[in-house]
């Protein structure tokens, strides 16, 4: 029995069709299959990999740790330098109320400990999310997500939860003093790449400041350089209550956090006393390699580089079945005129040596993440096989 066998019948299935590529090397910006195929990869583990597959500086710093320890205890208990030493680098480089770090094990484990954290702060239980957005698919994170196709089957779900239109004025009258938090992405990832406007998102951190609302960013996907600066937020001038991180923050290895301020964060240490707790989050080892990715990230310039790559990339990307693109950074939405048209094209590339996918709210789209290190050279050949994929 091959690999793909053994897969499809040992490994729990989230989708009939899974792309089932058996990959047995990444480097940088390529992968490798068992038949010798390399892919130039522009999902990036979807938006995992920014400073790339198996960045020398974080393979040396999970060596280093590894000949340290591993686990040793459940979170907050000892002090692991590894965890310390990342929360101070985040904190350095996050406004100054943005000063306590909690690690967790992935991205949606950072929904479900922040929504916790804004019920306890707040003593309120509504939670305000959007349509059409995406925060994980733990029981308190998929309450949260905003389209009831993905909801529905796993109902009852958390209560008062209320999901609002996204860049919409009006809608955020619904903001209220019974409203514990907002959970908002910076840009909404699955929805193709939708940028709110300034004037909104400017709105949204007003309304809550006003009822006393924490907001919680969601920029799992946008941290760590995407969108041409180091957090979402920043294009926007503004600052959350509580910000989410996860894929990029552990360089490759699984890591999330939630971040806010030590005096909310507090609320965790009594009545009940370990309010909010995890065995493995912030594992040594994750800790270790996430910031050696986030010290390459910054040392090694290449969000400075961000916006011409993206320049490229919509210079080359113009063909007539191609509808729109929608990009904030090395993110892009390719749009076509349907889901049949953008799958089609998607197969054809992946078959070329392009690795690519659509978008859960948008699968008319053609998603580009790429690895923040991806070479003009290789944006150039990727972008010919999308193109010739369209001809074809």
């Amino acid at each position: 029995m091959n690999q793909r066998e053994l897969f499809l019948r040992h490994v729990g299935q989230t989708s009939p069709a899974p792309l089932a590529l058996e990959i047995v090397k990444a480097d940088c910006c390529t992968l490798y299959d068992a038949v010798g195929m390399e892919y130039i990869d522009l999902i990036g583990g979807i938006s995992v990999a920014n400073v790339g597959h198996r960045h020398p500086k974080v393979i040396t710093a999970i060596q280093q740790q590894l000949e340290a320890y591993l686990h040793v205890m459940v979170y907050g208990e000892f002090i692991e330098s590894p965890q310390v030493q990342y929360a101070q680098l985040l904190t350095a480089h996050l406004p100054a109320s943005l000063n306590s770090v909690y690690f967790t094990n992935s991205g949606a484990e950072a929904v479900e400990g922040a929504m916790k954290l804004a019920k306890r702060v707040t003593n309120r239980t509504r939670i305000i999310a959007f349509k059409n957005s995406y925060h994980g698919s733990t029981q308190g994170a998929l309450s949260i997500i905003g389209d009831e196709y993905w909801r529905n089957a796993f109902r009852p779900l958390l209560p008062d939860v209320l999901h609002l239109d996204y860049g919409s004025f009006d809608a955020l009258k619904e903001i209220t003093e019974q409203t514990a938090c907002v959970i908002a992405e910076t840009v909404q990832a699955e929805a193709g790449i939708k940028v709110p406007s300034s004037e909104w998102i400017l709105a949204l951190r007003d309304r809550c400041t006003e009822t006393g609302t924490l907001l919680i960013l969601d920029e799992i996907q946008a941290g760590f350089g995407r969108t041409g600066k180091l957090w979402g937020f920043e294009h926007f001038n503004i600052v959350p209550d509580v910000l989410l991180l996860g894929k990029a923050l552990g360089g490759g290895m699984p890591l999330g956090a939630f971040i806010a301020n030590k005096k909310m964060m507090d609320a965790f240490t009594e009545n009940p006393v370990l309010g909010h707790i995890t065995t493995f989050g912030g594992h040594p080892v994750c800790c270790a390699a996430g910031m050696a990715g986030m010290k390459a990230l910054l040392e090694e310039g290449w969000i400075e580089k961000v916006k011409a790559k993206e320049q490229l990339f919509l210079s080359l990307l113009k063909h007539k079945k191609i509808k729109a693109v929608r990009s904030f950074g090395l993110w892009m939405a390719v749009g076509f005129d349907s889901f049949e048209t953008s799958k089609k094209i998607i197969d054809q590339c992946i078959q070329s040596g392009v690795l690519t996918d659509w978008f859960l709210f948008a699968p008319n789209c053609l998603r580009i993440s790429p690895p923040l290190i991806i070479a003009e050279e290789q944006i150039k050949m990727a972008c010919d096989i999308i193109l010739k994929a369209c001809n074809d």
